[in-house]
């Protein structure tokens, strides 16, 4: 039997489109994913100094300004309550858009992690991605970061060679791009 859209096997969970009214919740999300996900892989001193507030402003900015390209998803509990967020879109070759589709960002409240939140919010961004007839899913990730780097492994991504640096306070951050070949 297949589950009810937006349904996706964690009891309770909604994955919906996010709105204004989420970008606060969703940037205490965003903010504290990355002060647990990066913590001893990028400087404590960036880390401590990110601002659920200034990340919430420019959730808005980009949810207003939004050619409807990029699609911003949240997972809902019951309760109502925002327990991780996940945005996708036109894979980016530079300034240049290509055909494939990438997964910009997916981020669980650590409170959450662990709990099929994440798997739940990348299967419907892999499921959309697919049905708007992109033929690919990349994304970038952290090359220290073996936690994600199994999630999206478990998930049927794979390391595709290319990998590029970054650079948080002086310090080079490597990343590798992961790549998928979605449903038809």
């Amino acid at each position: 039997m297949r589950e009810p859209t937006g349904m996706h096997g964690v009891t309770g969970l909604r994955i919906r489109e996010m709105t204004l009214a989420d970008c606060d919740r969703v940037a205490e999300i965003r903010v504290r994913g990355w002060q647990s996900a990066y913590r001893g892989l990028i400087p404590q001193s960036y880390l401590d100094g990110l601002s659920v507030r200034e990340d919430a402003e420019r959730r808005r900015t980009h949810l207003t300004r939004s050619d409807g390209s990029v699609v911003n998803l949240v997972a809902e509990g019951t309760g109502g309550e925002i327990t991780g967020w996940a945005c996708h879109g036109p894979y980016r070759d530079g300034e240049a858009l290509t055909p494939d589709a990438e997964l910009y960002a997916l981020y669980v409240h650590p409170d959450r992690v662990g709990k099929g939140v994440g798997r739940a919010l990348l299967t419907e961004s892999v499921t959309r991605c697919s049905a708007a007839g992109h033929d690919r899913m990349l994304l970038w990730v952290l090359q220290e970061n073996s936690r994600a780097r199994r999630f999206y492994e478990r998930a049927g991504f794979h390391a595709d060679g290319a990998a590029e640096p970054f650079e948080v306070q002086g310090v080079t951050v490597p990343e590798v791009r992961y790549a998928r070949t979605l449903p038809r």
